[in-house]
């Protein structure tokens, strides 16, 4: 119980035992004013009514206060669902251009990735082609070079002893 309400309850409590203690004080009637005119009335009734009527209405207000804030939180709430769903589709809608960002870029990237392959590829078959024909005109210059010096040995006449013993 909160300290607010324990003191009006105490209070509350404590108007309710004068009341009872002072029953017959509060029930004499006496002669009072109105303004206008006088009359004879038990004036501690009036007053415990008017205190009542006054307790009565503060509690009325209090209730509505309490309802009223009671509706504008629901309805704030209610509120705040809906902007955490537009927020969550958002959210949602940007993982969705993300990913098709990702993908897009992906496919980019694989498509480069393809090119470049395709490119060395080319190169290596060109340079493999270039060093093939390198090799065979290797190839035909040094069997050039053989039968110039086959045809050079030919045309000498070579000793028939080659290892001439002295």
């Amino acid at each position: 119980m909160r300290l607010r309400t324990g003191i009006v309850l105490l209070v509350v409590l404590l108007i309710a035992a004068l009341a009872a203690l002072n029953w017959t004080q509060l029930s004499t009637p006496t002669t009072m004013s109105l303004g206008f005119m006088e009359t004879t009335a038990p004036l501690g009734l009036i007053m415990l009514g008017l205190t009542i009527a006054l307790g009565v209405i503060c509690l009325a207000y209090v209730l509505y206060l309490q309802s009223t804030v009671m509706l504008e939180t629901r309805r704030h709430s209610k509120e705040m669902q809906v902007q955490r769903e537009l927020a969550d589709k958002a959210e949602a809608s940007r993982f969705t251009e993300l990913r098709t960002y990702l993908d897009a870029q992906e496919q980019a990237r694989a498509a480069q990735l393809a090119e470049a392959q395709r490119q060395f590829i080319a190169r290596v078959e060109h340079l493999e082609a270039a060093f093939k024909s390198r090799v065979d005109q290797s190839d035909n210059t040094t069997a050039a070079h053989i039968g110039q010096l086959e045809d050079r040995i030919e045309r000498q006449k070579a000793p028939t002893d080659i290892n001439p013993q002295i």
